[in-house]
């Protein structure tokens, strides 16, 4: 397909005065006069410039090329760079049709093992961002940072308010798990939590992040699809979002997890939502951020080390005997970056194979040796 019918170039004004032969933009091939060709790429960016979900009217968020500016700007970091920008997606006539087009092309790109990195406007837009996984005979695991839990259901509410429900009630349903990281608890309704803990999903309070955001990574390493709402981050770092709070990640938070998510080999797709240049400082800092998590997540992609053999001598096995069911728990630590898996009993030979083996931390190992069963497999066996 000409992904070019469905995609407006990258304004000259975001690239004309970079001339370093080592920034960011001399190592990419974007869509300025020509459409780059997307096939053999490892990563694509897409632009989107669709506000309809917040209430605000299509193409008034310029919110990619204000990121674009200041990534464009920025080094090339390590690894071999095979990027495409492709520009900024034409929204549809309505938003569900521009969740389509979003949808059609991130599959596209996924067909193509090529991972599509979104630079969106409002945060309903990972809506299309999941339907794109419709169709892949695979369960997907979603990662949702945000400092809101966006489960409304009632007619009349902005899209953005309600993108999360929508995704849950999807059909076909291919949700296997979800994780959300970064929720301030004044701003969600308890009853919201009590939804996701029926459903054996996972969410992590911000103050959980600021003391045990290492223990976060198995979390991020879980995740098919990651989707990150700015609003997470607090409004000194990142004030161009509509609902930005005083409390909230710092920058810093955010590039480390856009680093794990990067990391993750099993992730896929990821998009940045929430920003609106119209609300962000002089200096643009919102845009600073953004660029700055796209480039770090870029940088982890580039240091993954594609660990999924676990019966090669790339791993040490650990079998820890338990006193109730089951009678043992098998655990991998890799050699090289010493993270940590966790096999899940039962589920070798079934839908859920590509999920026996999950993500896991130190400490659920230790749990383990102590005679306790880890909170992450209980979960976990939960889900499946």
């Amino acid at each position: 397909m000409d992904l070019k019918l469905f995609f407006s170039p990258v304004d000259d004004s975001v690239h004309s005065s970079i001339q370093s032969v080592s920034s960011f933009f001399r190592n990419i091939k974007a869509y300025t006069e020509k459409m780059p060709d997307y096939q053999g790429a490892h990563i694509a960016l897409i632009g989107v410039n669709e506000t309809r979900g917040s209430g605000r009217h299509p193409g008034s968020n310029h919110a990619p090329n204000e990121i674009r500016k200041k990534l464009y700007e920025l080094k090339k970091g390590t690894g071999a760079y095979r990027i495409v920008d492709l520009g900024n997606l034409n929204p549809g006539v309505d938003l569900d049709e521009t969740y389509v087009r979003l949808s059609e092309v991130s599959r596209i790109l996924l067909e193509s093992n090529v991972l599509p990195v979104i630079i969106g406007g409002s945060h309903d837009l990972d809506y299309g961002q999941y339907w794109a996984y419709e169709g892949f005979d695979k369960l997907i695991s979603f990662l949702n940072i945000d400092a809101f839990l966006d489960l409304d259901d009632k007619h009349g509410v902005a899209a953005d308010h309600r993108h999360l429900h929508k995704i849950l009630v999807h059909e076909p349903n291919y949700l296997l798990s979800y994780t959300h990281l970064a929720y301030q608890s004044y701003l969600i309704d308890p009853s919201s939590i009590s939804v996701l803990e029926k459903l054996y999903f996972e969410a992590f309070r911000v103050g959980q992040m600021k003391t045990k955001l290492q223990e976060m990574e198995p979390a991020i390493r879980q995740a098919d699809l990651l989707s990150f709402d700015l609003t997470a981050i607090r409004s000194s770092d990142a004030p161009g979002c509509d609902r930005a709070q005083p409390f909230g990640l710092t920058g810093e938070d955010a590039c480390q997890i856009a680093w794990y998510a990067g990391m993750n080999e099993k992730l896929s797709s990821a998009g940045i939502y929430g920003y609106d240049p119209a609300l962000d400082d002089a200096h643009h800092k919102t845009a600073s951020v953004a660029a700055t998590m796209i480039w770090y997540f870029i940088e982890g992609y580039y240091h993954r080390k594609n660990e999924q053999d676990f019966k090669s001598n790339d791993f040490t096995k650990f079998t820890v005997s338990m006193p109730t069911e089951p009678e043992t728990l098998v655990f991998y630590k890799s050699k090289f970056t010493e993270r940590w898996w966790m096999e899940i009993p039962g589920t070798g030979k079934s839908i859920y194979s590509r999920n026996s083996i999950v993500p896991c931390s130190y400490s659920d190992y230790q749990t383990a040796t102590n005679g306790e069963l880890p909170d992450r497999l209980i979960t976990a066996l939960g889900k499946l």
